[in-house]
């Protein structure tokens, strides 16, 4: 894995694994607040009272502090489970940006309260072994692209996941090639297209009508 500078000045991690990058190299942070801040959690706290999200992909953990920030900015309750079946190690995370080092050195499987607003627990697990008696009012779905995990891409997955959302709870994603939006609909999500980030012509909003 190799750290790299993106163009807003925050870092992103390339996989050799994979060979994916973990967040846009136009802006790690911009693509990020585009896709799971203001799609995702900013409509979450219009419908919800408190928000629980899931991950499926954790990685550097830019989700996780951007949340955080959003929780103790609008004093909305905020509970956070990230999902990761591929640790970034310590040589490596220690290169990412500072804000994001809390979230690395966290134990794994413990839930935490890092802040009045914001409790935190990562679970090294794939998502397709991972269940969960809770429900979610939102699931950031920031796994690496369908090339690299087709697996993870499946109507399978996504039903599997919208069992665990709330009636209107989100699942919001940075990719919306027509496989993906027709595995969505398959599994019982109403898809919304919205405009991308920099460089990325649309990404998805899927909606948990119950």
């Amino acid at each position: 894995m190799i750290v790299r500078t993106t163009e807003d000045g925050s870092k992103t991690v390339y996989s050799e694994q994979f060979k994916q990058y973990y967040h846009s190299v136009f802006g790690a942070k911009t693509e990020s607040e585009w896709v799971y801040i203001d799609l995702g959690y900013l409509d979450a706290i219009k419908k919800f009272g408190e928000i629980r999200i899931l991950e499926i992909g954790f990685g550097t953990g830019l989700n996780a502090f951007l949340s955080q920030k959003m929780a103790e900015e609008h004093q909305i309750p905020t509970s956070y489970v990230g999902l990761e079946a591929f640790p970034i190690q310590p040589d490596l995370f220690q290169s990412l940006n500072e804000d994001l080092q809390i979230y690395h050195t966290c134990e794994w499987e413990r839930r935490l309260r890092l802040s009045k607003y914001f409790s935190f627990e990562k679970k090294e697990i794939q998502v397709e072994n991972y269940e969960s008696n809770q429900t979610f009012h939102l699931i950031y779905f920031d796994a690496f692209a369908p090339d690299a995990q087709p697996e993870l891409w499946t109507a399978e997955v996504f039903e599997k996941l919208r069992k665990m959302l709330v009636k209107d709870g989100v699942l919001t994603t940075y990719c919306s090639k027509v496989m993906v939006q027709k595995n969505l609909k398959k599994a019982g999500y109403k898809i919304e297209k919205h405009q991308g980030p920099p460089h990325k012509r649309e990404i998805l909003r899927a909606i948990n009508l119950g």
